[in-house]
């Protein structure tokens, strides 16, 4: 009896550790994600260098959340408006440190932002470390939330 106990034990624990398994994306799909993530994130940033209203409006979400490292925070309006009239004007920007892991229809996206800028015609440098939230909708990856923190 204390043996057939065992074994029914034993193959319920098996089960269990198999159908959480099979929950789990595979790897390859995983890192398929991973990379639809980094081109959405590679398309924002060139189109934080040359901005259109077409082109940011398809990469941010409508509830966006930007928390700039001064403490400001933007809607996708302002976000998308600021880069359109040049009060925000990144020249150049390069992305380095860059991670990203994905959980469900959301990844989270770290990296560091070092970027030549002209806001309202007043070069300067900058150099930010960022958290982005992207959110998969309607079959696109689309900024959420992100917020900057001065490096220190």
């Amino acid at each position: 009896m204390f043996r057939k106990l065992i074994l029914t034990t034993a193959t319920v624990l098996a089960v269990a550790a198999l159908a959480g398994c099979a929950t789990h994306a595979p790897a390859a799909s995983s890192a398929s994600t991973e990379q639809a993530v980094a081109a959405a994130a590679e398309r924002l940033r060139v189109a934080m260098i040359d901005p259109t209203q077409a082109a940011l409006a398809q990469l941010v979400a409508d509830d966006l959340s930007y928390g700039h490292s001064g403490g400001r925070v933007d809607t996708k309006d302002s976000f998308i408006g600021d880069l359109i009239a040049g009060k925000s004007d990144f020249v150049t920007i390069a992305i380095t440190e860059q991670t990203i892991k994905v959980v469900g229809n959301t990844a989270i996206v770290r990296h560091t932002l070092t970027a030549d800028t002209n806001d309202s015609g007043k070069p300067g440098k900058v150099q930010i470390k960022i958290l982005g939230v992207w959110q998969q909708q309607a079959g696109s990856w689309k900024l959420l939330a992100r917020q900057a923190v001065r490096v220190a």
